[in-house]
């Protein structure tokens, strides 16, 4: 903020900006005073004029990471997976650097460590949040970066969308490992994926309160995209959940680490590169293979834009081959 200051016959201005150098200059006429001050701050705003570099020593990038956490990750739906993935930035040997050190080349160098133990999906939204938090840090918390440190670094790709389909054989392997694990929760829930297409946090946080058996219905106040859903349910969903024992609020009260574990443990008997949310494609193709509609298919997945659904469709061709004449 500029402050103007007569002394004799001229006038002085200052300004000072927390984490910038301050500035000063004298004038004969205020009105140059005020013409010079504007154009400074103007510079200042526009990152022409370079932080001191005092103040970005004394702050380290953990300490945003830990503000971002605590300010903007607690408001998110996906609070919990975006703290592991803060948790895993934090160990990262740039995250004690002052921010004075950090530098694209570093940002570039973790990508592709983590691309060398983890998929590009994974790193991708990694660096998707340390880029969203440098850029709040710059925007709204006053820190006088000149530019965001990740501007210049590449994003790894990832590959298109699976359309892995729960195939024929696996359905019975799915049946048999089942019967051998302990977790009274997997099947049903598998079940219910497969006839609904909701997704595992949807599943999770389902309550019985908005299960309607009599209309085959199931709400979901909040959903991934922010929306709620009604959600039809087939005669098969609407039997499945109602042989399951009311042991709290929710429909399945357990935790997403405890469901991840056994899930885990499932998929190790032998059922290769088979995802649970592969399970929602299984049945937005099926939904597709009975003849719903479009609009009907998103009525149910909860998909706003149509166009996304094609790459839900993933209907076999035998089974296209056996209705044509």
């Amino acid at each position: 903020m500029a402050s103007f200051r007569k002394r004799g016959n001229s006038w002085h201005v200052q300004i000072r900006r927390t984490g910038f150098p301050t500035l000063t200059a004298s004038f004969s006429l205020k009105a140059d005073a005020v013409l010079w001050a504007r154009e400074q701050e103007q510079r200042i705003d526009r990152r022409d004029i370079l932080p001191s570099v005092t103040r970005l020593d004394s702050i380290t990038l953990d300490s945003l990471l830990r503000r971002y956490e605590t300010a903007i990750s607690v408001r998110k739906r996906g609070a919990d997976r975006e703290s592991f993935k803060i948790r895993v930035l934090l160990r990262s040997p740039m995250a004690g650097l002052p921010l004075s050190k950090l530098t694209s080349t570093m940002i570039a160098a973790y990508r592709d460590q983590r691309l060398a133990t983890v998929k590009p999906a994974t790193v991708r939204r990694e660096l998707a949040l340390l880029r969203h938090c440098l850029e709040v840090a710059r925007r709204e918390w006053g820190i006088p970066l000149s530019r965001n440190p990740f501007e210049g670094v590449k994003l790894p790709s990832v590959q298109n969308a699976r359309d892995r389909r729960l195939e024929h054989h696996e359905q019975n392997a799915l049946g048999q490992a089942l019967k051998g694990s302990r977790a009274w929760y997997l099947a049903p829930m598998l079940e219910l994926a497969v006839e609904t297409g909701m997704r595992r946090g949807e599943l999770l946080s389902l309550e019985w309160k908005h299960v309607d058996l009599d209309a085959r219905t199931a709400i979901l106040p909040l959903t991934k995209n922010g929306n709620s859903r009604k959600v039809p349910l087939t005669t098969r969903a609407a039997t499945v959940l109602s042989k399951i024992p009311v042991r709290g609020e929710t429909v399945f009260p357990i935790s997403p680490g405890a469901f991840r574990q056994a899930w885990e443990r499932l998929v190790k008997t032998g059922l290769k590169n088979l995802l649970f949310h592969d399970l929602r494609h299984e049945a937005v193709s099926r939904f597709f293979e009975m003849g719903l509609s479009v609009p009907e298919v998103a009525l149910i997945s909860g998909h706003r834009d149509y166009r996304m659904l094609f790459r839900y469709t993933h209907i076999r061709p035998e089974d296209v081959a056996r209705k044509l004449r």
